[in-house]
């Protein structure tokens, strides 16, 4: 029988930077779609390439009320011209008649353009006197218009497969007429907690026992990723239940995925069961907090392992398991944004470990991007990601960091907003 090699045996630990992309090596997006209706594809991938099915806009119209009329009748020797107003263009309810010179037609936003009439002035820059309006010369002829086709003519690709649908995109889509798109099928994530200490909410609390805040700051992390979560509960520290836990999550879930027990003490059952059931690639990373954080197998589904503390659970799903979500749901991951700023806190460090501190990034009087530490950093103080509207990165092997140092921070994007 041969033996399983120890990934965990490793002495030392691999930045994560260098982890990502040996993470992502090991997903592959689903390939499964459906079809859903409009109001349902918020926030799920395009499946497939759309085009447009009809001119954007379809037919010229107006881009503000005013008076459509022939630039052709105006008297190029003054800057001023009277037309007779001959009736109205609004939308939906289009101007029936037919141009004719030295005539205008009143017209509001988004209205048809009559045909035979070519410019649009706005109504502030007219007088009405009567049946004769006073038009001032518009610069161009075509002004004001918005011509058939000049966003999107027939047949042009307006949305790539791969895209998340925004509310933009379902803007679009509803522009174009179509009432159902194609979408790759929503992941499917289950998630449990491990740990005798761990109560639920609204229970009384034995000495020694503490309340289970891990799962719901996971089911929201999950609403935030869009995929569809199966909660577990609370297993208790015994490997049969967790072994039973496994086999349960693993058939019915694409992503399993636990908050405890990836650690290294007496109780921590959670690597020991995966070894036996599954495969672990992946455990311990230099960074802080969340450095047992484990990854690999169980039959087809993906493991995610987040180690207990409520802080680096947050931050490994952040900054791990998110653009594992990613991919698998079939958008390409994004880098995060980094901004410099210059920090008013200072800030205390030992070498050794990639770290993501809790930040209040801000601007001071003079419009410059400054940022505060949120207060005591330790990895189970989850009010300090409440606080925190950012991560200050510091650095593998960097030390502590006075104030005025200029630091790198990540502003946090929706997952944790």
């Amino acid at each position: 029988m041969s033996v399983k090699a120890d990934p965990c045996s490793q002495p030392s630990l691999m930045h994560p930077d260098q982890a990502i992309p040996l993470l992502l090596e090991q997903v592959s997006p689903v390939s499964d779609t459906e079809v859903v209706l409009l109001p349902h594809a918020l926030g799920r991938v395009l499946a497939e390439d759309l085009a447009a099915c009809i001119d954007l806009p379809p037919f010229d119209n107006s881009s503000m009320d005013g008076y459509a009329l022939r630039f052709a009748d105006l008297n190029t020797q003054t800057n001023q011209t009277s037309l007779r107003l001959i009736g109205s263009s609004f939308a939906g309810h289009g101007f029936q008649g037919e141009a004719k010179p030295n005539t205008c037609v009143r017209i509001m936003t988004g209205a048809p353009l009559p045909v035979g009439y070519d410019t649009v002035q706005m109504q502030e820059e007219a007088e009405v006197d009567g049946e004769i309006v006073h038009i001032r010369h518009p610069k161009a002829q075509g002004a004001n218009v918005r011509c058939r086709g000049e966003e999107l003519t027939q047949g042009t690709k307006v949305l790539n497969a791969g895209i998340q649908i925004g509310a933009a995109e379902l803007g679009v889509l509803a522009t174009i007429g179509a009432s159902q798109v194609r979408v790759y099928r929503q992941l499917k994530v289950a998630f449990f907690s491990t740990g005798d200490e761990l109560r639920p909410v609204g229970s009384e609390l034995a000495p020694g026992q503490i309340y289970d805040s891990n799962r719901y700051s996971i089911q929201g992390l999950l609403k935030r990723a869009n995929v569809e979560w199966l909660d577990l509960g609370v297993i208790a520290d015994d490997p049969e239940a967790i072994r039973q836990a496994f086999r349960h999550a693993a058939s019915q879930a694409d992503m399993v995925l636990t908050s405890g027990g990836v650690s290294v003490g007496e109780a921590d059952f959670t690597k020991q069961v995966l070894d036996e059931e599954g495969q672990i690639t992946f455990w311990k990373l230099a960074i802080k907090p969340g450095k047992p954080f484990a990854m690999g197998k169980i039959d087809k589904a993906v493991f995610c392992g987040l180690p207990g503390n409520p802080v680096s659970s947050m931050v490994t799903f952040y900054k791990l398991v998110w653009p594992i979500l990613q991919k698998m749901q079939g958008l390409t991951p994004v880098a995060p944004l980094m901004l410099n700023a210059t920090l008013s806190t200072p800030i205390r460090k030992s070498p050794g470990r990639v770290e993501y501190q809790r930040g209040i990034l801000s601007r001071n009087a003079q419009g410059e991007l400054e940022v505060a530490i949120t207060g005591s950093q330790g990895s189970g103080m989850l009010t300090s990601m409440s606080l925190a509207n950012c991560f200050v990165l510091l650095e593998q092997f960097q030390g502590d960091t006075a104030v005025g140092t200029q630091v790198t921070v990540e502003p946090f994007n929706s997952v944790l907003c």
